[in-house]
């Protein structure tokens, strides 16, 4: 029984810390930057769970809410380029190009926030992600120093959305440890002035 609580204290310090910060496009705060973390390609087009997230933040643009999106997600391989995809949907979706900033290191949650924070200089953001993944999201980011709001967007319960719920109480745990130790991201590198190049182009 001891074990089982000491597991489950993880997945109960995202849901305490962040209850106050979640919500639907509806409720989400106007902000400059919105951030939308990558979900997976399906032959080279995002993924259907990915999708969902990418038109949250369309709707989130067109209702003048946020001003620039930065897209971050997985672009290791030369064939799996997830920000690129990203940026594409978007674009068709009614957000210019100039208004989407694309962060090629996002290999995981962590990764993403801190880049955000230190690569973007990014302080303030609305994060996308379906719901089992947004309090993790908003924790992380807050642990990294960027003050955020999460919007949970809608997905259907199917295999993925129960496998990425029960995988949620295991990466609860990494990222606590992130949150305490708050490691180097994998790729780090010079600052990038993209984010700040985007808030001032025209709308």
């Amino acid at each position: 029984m001891a074990l089982c609580v000491l597991g489950l204290l993880p997945a109960t310090w995202l849901f305490v810390t962040t209850e106050s910060r979640i919500g639907t496009t509806a409720d989400a705060p106007r902000a400059r930057v919105a951030m939308v973390f990558g979900a997976g390609l399906w032959k080279g087009e995002p993924s259907p769970y990915l999708a969902h997230r990418l038109d949250a933040a369309a709707d989130l643009y067109r209702a003048g809410r946020i001003e620039v999106v930065l897209v971050t997600g997985d672009n290791s391989r030369e064939e799996y380029d997830e920000p690129d995809a990203m940026r594409a949907y978007l674009k068709k979706h009614g957000v210019p190009d100039r208004r989407i900033v694309s962060d090629y290191a996002g290999f995981d949650t962590w990764d993403s926030c801190v880049r955000a924070k230190k690569i973007f200089g990014v302080d303030r953001a609305v994060l996308i992600s379906q719901g089992f993944h947004i309090r993790r999201a908003v924790a992380l980011c807050d642990a990294a120093g960027v003050s955020s709001y999460g919007v949970g967007v809608d997905a259907v319960h199917d295999a993925t959305w129960y496998y990425g719920g029960a995988r949620e109480i295991f990466a609860a745990g990494k990222a606590a440890l992130d949150a305490t130790s708050r490691p180097d991201p994998r790729f780090l590198g010079p600052r990038e002035r993209g984010v700040e190049r985007a808030l001032t182009s025209g709308r």
